[in-house]
């Protein structure tokens, strides 16, 4: 069910903005990976694509969930940071006191940066460490990296598009113009719960606490006021909350699927037990160090990690499967490397196992 209302095994829609919409948010630290994840949910869209969609400004990447990198839908972005934000913003209130970025030292930040983007211009974060240090205000020890974060908590600066290789920062008003009102609290709370649970049930309370970095207590009066929109299933002493009109477990969703390391598949909920046994949480996050592995996802469970390499003229997929996969496993995972290498571009060159894998041939069907 995860798979068809996470728009992975089928979708309703045809844009890149809509998906990012109807998820309430995705996961972007690795923007390449972030593009994928969109890319993924939708059949016939290239890389090129989304990133026209973000160029054109109807997808927003910035820090709106626990102060961690999300892509957002330019129509939700600032009712997402007006209800978000501030919790965030006091939760870092320390490191901040650490760091010595007090109201002063953010104040002339605010001031620089405003002069050096207004008129629409858009600089890289480096140029703006540059701005930064010319006027005495040293960058080091993250501190760059936290001044950026907190003008975009602000609702000042956002992401905006890329130069080169480059990310690029915007004056926030002027990227996205004022053109839709504001939620009160109580509407975007309800709003952010409706988003999470259609777009990522069947999912718990305590899923949707950690997903949105919001107190308990928020979260539980949000789902309560959108509970007769959805529906309830117990689980196991536990209650899943999901769409109620999901659509028709499609045949796809035992088909294979090559997900980013960070896709909301997987970081979406506070536990991860349906998709990822355990046992394996340590090749998928090496060290447990938050860097998730891109993962291969057949039946609705990870099976493997794979990576890309890049050749003058193809791509080749690498997988690391958990265990032998079985020929029409095999097939699958051939078919969802093929579907990647359109996404991006490129042909195909070959599917390959890493190195002590169990490889194709072992296999049985």
């Amino acid at each position: 069910m995860r798979l068809v209302n996470q728009q992975i095994s089928c979708t309703r829609f045809h844009e890149p903005h809509q998906v990012v919409a109807a998820l309430g948010a995705m996961q972007a630290q690795d923007y390449l990976g972030g593009i994928w994840a969109i890319g993924l949910r939708l059949p016939h869209v290239t890389e090129t694509a989304v990133e026209l969609a973000i160029a054109e400004r109807k997808i927003i990447r910035t820090w709106p969930l626990r102060g961690t990198l999300h892509f957002v839908a330019a129509a939700d972005i600032r009712w997402m940071i007006a209800l978000l934000a501030p919790g965030m913003i006091a939760k870092r209130a320390g490191l901040f006191r650490q760091l010595e970025l007090n109201e002063s030292v953010l104040a002339l930040c605010r001031k620089l940066l405003v002069k050096a983007l207004r008129g629409n211009r858009q600089l890289t974060r480096d140029a703006l460490m540059s701005l930064l240090e010319s006027a005495k205000i040293t960058t080091a020890s993250l501190r760059g990296y936290h001044i950026l974060w907190q003008l975009a908590h602000e609702g000042l600066l956002c992401i905006a598009a890329r130069e080169g290789k480059q990310q690029t920062f915007a004056l926030l008003d002027e990227w996205v113009p004022l053109t839709l009102p504001s939620l009160e609290r109580d509407a975007a709370l309800a709003e952010l719960a409706l988003r999470y649970f259609c777009g990522h049930g069947p999912a718990t309370l305590r899923d949707f606490v950690w997903w949105t970095g919001l107190k308990v207590s928020d979260a539980k009066s949000a789902l309560e006021s959108v509970s007769s929109q959805l529906s309830r299933q117990v689980l196991n002493d536990t209650a899943y909350w999901m769409p109620r009109e999901c659509a028709a477990l499609a045949e796809t969703a035992r088909a294979a699927y090559l997900l980013p390391g960070f896709d909301e598949y997987l970081l979406g909920y506070r536990d991860r037990g349906a998709v990822l046994d355990p046992l394996h949480s340590e090749k998928v996050v090496p060290g447990g160090n938050g860097v998730f592995q891109p993962t291969i996802v057949i039946n609705g469970r990870v099976t493997g990690t794979w990576k890309r390499t890049l050749n003058k003229n193809a791509v080749v997929i690498t997988a690391n499967p958990f265990k032998p996969l079985k020929k029409t496993e095999q097939n699958a995972f051939a078919a969802a490397a093929e579907r990647y290498a359109r996404f991006i571009g490129l042909p195909l060159g070959c599917v390959t196992m890493a190195p002590h894998s169990s490889g194709f041939t072992s296999a049985t069907d």
